[in-house]
């Protein structure tokens, strides 16, 4: 299987499920009319946001291809950029975080660790940027997990978050907001991949990896 993580750009933008490219929730402030299917052309108001982003901050988003296929993403931004995130209870981002916004994995890819991986993706990029951290705002409801990263939702469910790493640190009954500390991300794949080398040139069995 052929895994690859590109940066989401307007030209691959298409690569989204098509009621996440139509979405505008986290574009729009706090009151604003909901306007996630606006008139005119599908998907022009993320298009443009994607656009703005791109030339004012960089790159905002991993794309996951599997053989050529997108079979997910994770979006990213300064809060800056999100007028949404403060409508939060648990807002605001802290001034040296990103805010991730929403990440999703295509229902016949789970269990297959790409969660975890597209997370180091994501932290290895903004390391690069010289950016410390990433927080988010989770969804703690119930069915959070069985649906909403699966089906395309906004919010990012908290158990997944909590699985790739991240921490609370504000808390709350529905939305806490969760932190991750990007060198944290990035030794762990390191710190993995060592070992599995130093096995593997010892003659040993390469192991098999279990994702959380």
């Amino acid at each position: 299987m052929g895994r690859h993580f590109v940066p989401l750009t307007v030209d691959n933008l298409a690569g989204l499920p098509a009621r996440c490219r139509d979405c505008a929730f986290w574009e729009h402030a706090p009151g604003s009319a909901d306007q996630s299917a606006p008139a005119g052309r599908p998907g022009a108001e993320k298009e443009a946001w994607v656009s703005t982003v791109l030339r004012e901050w960089g790159t905002c988003g991993r794309l996951v291809q599997v053989d050529g296929r997108p079979v997910g993403f994770i979006m990213y931004a300064p809060p800056a950029y999100v007028p949404r995130s403060a409508s939060f209870p648990t807002s605001p981002v802290t001034v040296d975080a990103v805010l991730l916004t929403t990440a999703r994995i295509d229902p016949g890819y789970r269990g297959q660790g790409l969660g975890r991986v597209m997370v180091q993706s994501m932290a290895k990029d903004l390391l690069a940027r010289g950016v410390r951290a990433i927080e988010a705002f989770g969804d703690a409801r119930p069915d959070a997990l069985s649906a909403r990263l699966w089906d395309g939702g906004c919010l990012t469910p908290a158990p997944y978050l909590e699985a790739v790493g991240f921490e609370e640190v504000r808390a709350h009954a529905m939305f806490p907001r969760l932190r991750l500390e990007l060198k944290r991300a990035v030794s762990w794949r390191t710190d993995m991949e060592q070992a599995l080398d130093r096995l593997f040139h010892a003659g040993l069995p390469r192991p098999a990896l279990h994702p959380a």
